[in-house]
């Protein structure tokens, strides 16, 4: 259990921000550390600083606080906007793609973002270990099973046909007999469709991971309005945790900071138990869209006496590492030892990653011996890692040696990482040779695997590669989803074509009627900015309010910056922050004093 001394430190003066300093037990006292800091200067670093404070703002209380104090329930106060407009995004399904019930392989693995094992549903895990003595047990579903994956469009045809053969659907003791091997495949279409045929047979009965894995493919295929209603149609005596973190993992995974709380919140209302699970959901999610809550959620951990898992020091070792603070990153290293975690081939990858970034390239060559002493290379999942650890310290060899160890019995995963990793490392003759291996195996493959190469390219600015890569997928009749987009966006931009990469992402949006990514618009905006282009950066500013991406503050930082660039005063940003709920951070209060300058110059100009 952790023991915690809270004190709050005073407001200081205008330009100066809220921390809180924790002391955790001795076995997560670094990690305390690392996230809890006294009253100083905003930087990058100071993860958990709180807002900026001006005389005339009202300082919202953290949101532990609210946690403890009362009302117990989780608030955002910098985005209470996100997700209340849904007129304007209503073209746009709210997973990105739009609301059907049928999605096959090609067209839905698009959206899988390359975090994608950071937001793996645990409960896919803990019924895949259940189901496992069942799927050897139940090889007469392989037949079932292998015409699932052949048939095309609907699968009931192919369900009623293996009934007729004097089979039952009553014979299957649990539904991930088909299940996972249909969600490894990403056929979550075919694997929700079998779901429903399932439950309309009414010949078996429905347990509470089943209901969860339904509301997931839900959530995923169509929208989280639709998710949030099938809940309602599942009894009450299964509506327990691993529904409602099911679905808050789909609210993070689409970045809907007001639904994620809501969800977070309604499971405290409901006295579920505490899961460490929703708690990672929480700091995925505010990595993404506000680091400053981070420290609210670990002190809320402690305040339910939740441990931290293995994952949960990764992001933070993660969030540490992007932020720069190498010592708050090995600090949190320690505390994992303290808790007595060895950090695994993953943690190791991630700390060489940003050692490397930081110019620290000794340290990183460092933990090559512990690799060595602890025979890291033994599952897949450790020898994915390594193959990045090795590349981000430039070792071919190495990274050769293990691809080899991979090559004896490949998984499409490896192959994707493989790719990566000679990318890294600039070898695109090895990176074009693994990618060419993976389609001797697998013939029909969909864009998402041709992304990986597709990014190799776009890093190593080699456009005719990259165009003749999109014109192979198209031909062999890949759908070009918003991965594709995004590496078409890059490549034209890197070639200096900023305006010929915004038409083509406005044309791929019109015909597919999918809004883009977000990282997509926000990079295209960027460079629109760093022009000081104004029209052109306000367009795009506008547009990702459109598709639902309202309410964030780096949007405003790149519009500005725009103004910033172009020396132009710019009117109403404060009002316009207020109105979105959102108050400057140090960057954009600093942007806003430099345009302010530019105002009072052109004041000063007519006067003259």
């Amino acid at each position: 259990m952790w023991s915690l001394r809270l004190s709050s430190n005073a407001l200081r003066k205008h330009g100066q921000c809220i921390g809180i300093y924790r002391v955790f037990s001795a076995k997560v006292e670094a990690l305390s550390n690392v996230f809890g800091l006294e009253t100083s200067n905003c930087s990058p670093k100071n993860l958990v600083s709180r807002k900026w404070i001006s005389q005339k703002q009202v300082y919202f209380p953290s949101v532990a606080d609210e946690f403890f104090v009362g009302t117990r329930s989780l608030c955002s106060h910098a985005n209470a906007s996100v997700g209340d407009n849904d007129d304007t995004a209503s073209r746009f399904a709210e997973l990105g793609a739009p609301a059907r019930a049928e999605i096959d392989e090609e067209s839905d693995a698009e959206e899988i973002d390359r975090e994608e094992p950071l937001w793996e549903l645990d409960f896919v895990n803990d019924t895949e270990k259940r189901a496992s003595v069942e799927m050897s047990e139940k090889n007469d579903l392989q037949d079932l099973l292998d015409a699932i994956v052949k048939a095309r469009g609907d699968i009931s045809e192919v369900v009623n046909k293996w009934v007729q053969e004097g089979n039952s659907l009553s014979q299957i003791a649990t539904p991930m007999t088909i299940l996972i091997p249909l969600r490894k495949r990403r056929m979550y279409g075919k694997a929700l469709k079998f779901l429903e045929l399932l439950e309309g047979s009414k010949q078996y009965n429905f347990k509470e991971h089943d209901y969860a894995s339904c509301l997931d493919l839900i959530a995923k295929l169509r929208t989280l309005h639709q998710a949030e209603k099938y809940i309602e149609r599942i009894p009450e005596s299964f509506r327990g945790e691993l529904v409602y973190r099911t679905l808050l993992v789909n609210c993070v995974r689409a970045i809907d900071r007001k639904k994620a709380e809501a969800v977070f919140n309604r499971m405290k209302e409901l006295k579920l138990p505490n899961s460490i699970h929703c708690f990672n959901q929480m700091i995925i999610l505010y990595r993404r869209l506000d680091r400053i809550r981070i420290a609210d959620i670990l002190q809320l951990m402690e305040k339910e006496n939740v441990e931290p898992s293995v994952l949960t020091y990764k992001l933070l070792i993660e969030t540490k590492g992007e932020s720069g603070d190498i010592k708050g990153m090995e600090q949190l290293v320690e505390a994992m030892k303290a808790a007595g975690i060895e950090p695994d081939a993953g943690t190791i990858a991630i700390l060489a990653k940003y050692y490397v970034k930081a110019g620290l390239k000794d340290r990183a060559e460092s933990l090559s011996q512990e690799v060595e002493e602890r025979n890291l290379k033994g599952n897949e999942s450790e020898r994915k890692a390594l193959l990045l650890f090795y590349a981000s310290l430039g070792k071919a060899d190495e990274v050769g040696k293990i691809w080899d160890n991979c090559k004896l019995e490949p998984k499409i995963d490896e192959f994707h990482v493989a790719i990566e990793a000679w990318g890294r490392m600039g070898k695109i003759e090895e990176a074009e040779a693994v990618f060419e291996m993976m389609l001797e195996k697998w013939t029909k493959i969909s864009s998402r695997h041709y992304s990986i190469l597709l990014n190799v390219y776009v890093n190593h600015k080699l456009l005719s590669k990259g165009q003749e890569l999109i014109k192979r997928m198209s031909d062999s009749g890949c759908r070009l989803g918003r991965l594709t987009w995004h590496a078409l966006v890059r490549l034209n931009v890197e070639a200096g074509l900023v305006a010929k990469a915004d038409s083509i992402l406005q044309k791929a949006t019109q015909r597919n009627q999918m809004k883009p990514l977000f990282k997509t618009c926000l990079f295209l905006m960027e460079q629109y900015a760093k022009q000081g282009d104004v029209h052109n950066t306000q367009k795009l500013f506008d547009k990702m309010r459109q598709y639902g991406y309202g309410g964030r503050i780096k949007p405003f930082e790149v519009l500005i910056q725009a103004y910033v660039n172009s020396k132009t005063p710019a009117y109403g940003f404060r009002e316009r922050l207020k109105a979105d709920n959102l108050f400057p951070n140090k960057t954009l209060s600093a942007q806003l004093a430099r345009v302010d300058a530019f105002r009072e110059n052109a004041a000063s100009d007519l006067l003259d």
